[in-house]
C-alpha cells in the first residue's frame, strides 16, 4: 500500500472514494435502519402563472365574501 504522510495520521491515498451512487445507497440504508422510509411529495408550483392567477381569484372571492371580516380576524389570530 502507498501511504502519504500527514501531520496527525497516515492516509491511504490509493483507496477509491465512494461514488455518489454508493454514498446515496449507504445513506438510505442508514436511514432505513433508523425506521425511516423515503417518500415523494408533489406540491403546486407557486412560480407558475396559473397558480398565481388561481390564488388571486380565491383571494378576491374571500375578500368579497359576507364573512370577509370574520375570516380576516381568524387569519390574524392564527398568524401570530
Amino acid at each position: 500500500m502507498s501511504y502519504k504522510k500527514n501531520v496527525s495520521a497516515r492516509i491511504d491515498i490509493t483507496a477509491n472514494p465512494k461514488s455518489p451512487r454508493l454514498k446515496l445507497h449507504a445513506n438510505r440504508a442508514r436511514l432505513r435502519k433508523l425506521g425511516l422510509r423515503p417518500i415523494q411529495i408533489w406540491v403546486p408550483d407557486t412560480r407558475a402563472p396559473a397558480f398565481r392567477a388561481e390564488a388571486r381569484r380565491q383571494s378576491k372571492a374571500v375578500a368579497a365574501s359576507a364573512k370577509a371580516r370574520a375570516d380576516q380576524r381568524f387569519i390574524d389570530v392564527v398568524s401570530d
